[in-house]
């Protein structure tokens, strides 16, 4: 009994006594390291990014890789077919730069020519899963000639060896995980066109977890791109396939639209924070508009004394939120058609006037808050952010629209196509709307590109060093996402996991609910009850991957809200 007692005592006498490593003070655990990172909506795509750098490529050869890698892993998001916004930062140069390639509406068709009926006057009577489903739902794709272009001036390595881990990946194929499977069997549009339904579809039945699918077309068209760019997706072979698909099935993209496609090199919009630099996307986003809005508003107020999940930081958030949507409600458009008044957006007047219309004892009725003088948005968008071993970032948004965008494969190409002529503003000229369907600024027009909620973004602390990469999916959702994990990071001094794990809430304009995450706790939601707010449970809201660099550190956190997401690093 002596001896098993000093045994037990010896041994509790050593656990308490130790100081060890594995005490963490947060459950959120970021991947650290002092080289090349990526961060992606799927682990597989991330390695990818790294097999690139690996090889001596850089932070945009990278990009290259996993947004074409993602077309074969997360095919829902991911594209070839799709478009997006890039912000990136070379740091010999210690420049930021932004590429705009959104897709764009066909240069030949009228809203006649769309619905069959007069628009706005006869909007119920227009069928809109024209601009949801199949090939009239498509603009022109803009991410192969994105992503090319970025390469073809700041790229290191030649495309054709940047692409040979991707084709490899389509041509061995991959493994179907569990939210592949339901992703598939929630989108019916896929099952509607027989080149999808052939690829993603065995027997009638969504392809299965656990089954091996091989994309052999869609590596045929990646060594096309390899060999020859960009010009045999709008002008050459892949070009021709298009148009054969659009002439039997009554799409609007022409062999014009195609040749005339151009991606564009545009200047990142930006504000400063609490001394930190943030910059993003400018229109045609809509979304980064959103987030600095809502960053400027609350710069009005000290955050620090409050706790990040208190009421009172809700219900800022929210107001905050609201005010940065109606900004974009009404005059954020394709900068070719329409000018944006960015500067009176974020002007400090504009901004301070928002800021006192807050009551802290009670929400905003969308009345009281005046536009400066909203139709659905689709989740299903894809982030991923980079940063390589000489300091140089990507920060890249795009998407198909929907989840598998207009269900439409074009044959021979393995090309899922996106449904984003879904996004303009057809209530345009509408007088009893004040939402987004009738925002004057995305109103539709032949050859413009549509409004987006999409917001890379890159900030520099207050020493100028480059601090922090994030964006998120999320349709209407994304600023709201970023939002959380910005204040997180610069108002409460959290690390990137804490940060991107907090319950996170959205309140748009002009629409009276407040979403938030079922991680509210209920005695917040009580208190935002009372103030005014009108609650409403959501589904997780974005899926923000993020690189905080620290220190001299690289700290990347994979947000939790959706699985298969990964951190790959480079271990040298």
């Amino acid at each position: 009994m002596i001896i098993r007692f000093l045994s037990v005592f010896f041994i509790s006498f050593n656990v308490w006594g130790q100081n060890s490593y594995i005490d963490y003070q947060s459950p959120y655990h970021s991947t650290i390291n002092n080289s090349g990172m990526v961060v992606s909506q799927n682990i597989d795509s991330s390695k990818i990014g790294i097999e690139i750098l690996n090889k001596g490529g850089n932070a945009i050869d990278a990009a290259v890789a996993v947004g074409f890698s993602l077309a074969v892993t997360l095919p829902r998001a991911g594209n070839l077919g799709g478009g997006g916004f890039m912000v990136f930062y070379l740091k010999e140069r210690d420049e930021i730069f932004a590429i705009d390639y959104r897709g764009q509406a066909s240069r030949n068709i009228n809203l006649k020519d769309i619905f069959n009926v007069d628009l706005p006057k006869n909007y119920e009577q227009a069928d809109r899963d024209i601009v949801r489903f199949g090939y009239k739902a498509s603009t022109v794709p803009g991410t192969v000639s994105g992503l090319i272009e970025a390469h073809k001036n700041f790229g290191k390595l030649p495309l054709s060896e940047i692409l040979i881990p991707v084709i490899r990946q389509a041509t061995k194929g991959i493994i179907v995980s569990y939210d592949l499977e339901q992703a598939i069997k929630s989108s019916p549009q896929l099952y509607q066109d027989p080149e999808s339904r052939r690829i993603y579809f065995r027997n009638g039945n969504p392809i299965s977890e656990g089954s091996l699918m091989k994309r052999p077309d869609l590596a045929r068209t990646l060594e096309v791109l390899s060999a020859k760019g960009a010009q045999a997706f709008y002008q050459g072979e892949i070009a021709e396939k298009f148009i054969l698909a659009m002439g039997l099935n009554k799409g609007f993209i022409t062999s014009d639209d195609l040749q005339n496609y151009k991606s564009r090199f545009t200047t990142p919009i930006g504000i400063n924070y609490r001394g930190n630099k943030i910059y993003t996307h400018g229109p045609p986003s809509g979304g980064g508009i959103t987030l600095l809005s809502a960053l400027k508003i609350l710069e009005n107020f000290n955050l620090k004394k409050y706790k990040s999940n208190s009421a009172t930081t809700y219900h800022l958030l929210a107001e905050a939120l609201r005010r940065g949507h109606n900004n974009r409600s009404h005059h954020v458009g394709d900068p070719s058609f329409y000018d944006t008044p960015i500067d009176e957006f974020l002007s400090t007047k504009r901004t301070k006037e928002l800021a006192r219309s807050i009551n802290f004892k009670k929400a905003s009725l969308a009345s009281q808050i005046k536009p400066l003088s909203v139709k659905q948005e689709s989740k299903d968008t894809t982030h991923f952010s980079i940063i390589d071993n000489q300091g140089n970032a990507v920060s890249n948004t795009y998407t198909l629209g929907y989840s598998f965008g207009s269900g439409v494969t074009i044959p021979g190409t393995g090309i899922l196509m996106n449904n984003q002529m879904n996004n303009f503003a057809y209530r345009y000229g509408d007088k009893s709307i004040q939402g987004r369907v009738a925002s004057p600024g995305n109103r539709f027009q032949p050859g413009k590109r549509p409004m987006s909620t999409m917001a890379p973004t890159i900030i520099f602390n207050q020493n100028d060093q480059l601090t922090l990469i994030t964006g998120s999916p999320g349709g209407s959702f994304i600023p709201a996402a970023i939002l959380r994990v910005i204040t997180g990071i610069i108002d409460f001094n959290l690390n990137i996991g804490e940060a991107t794990m907090l319950p996170r809430l959205h309140k748009d304009w002009p629409y009276a609910g407040l979403d938030h995450e079922s991680t509210v706790s209920s005695d917040i939601l009580k208190t935002l009850t009372k103030l005014g707010h009108r609650t409403e449970l959501s589904k997780t809201m974005g899926s923000t991957q993020s690189i905080h660099i620290n220190n001299g550190l690289n700290h990347g956190y994979a947000d939790l809200r959706r699985p298969n997401s990964g951190v790959a690093i480079q271990t040298d």
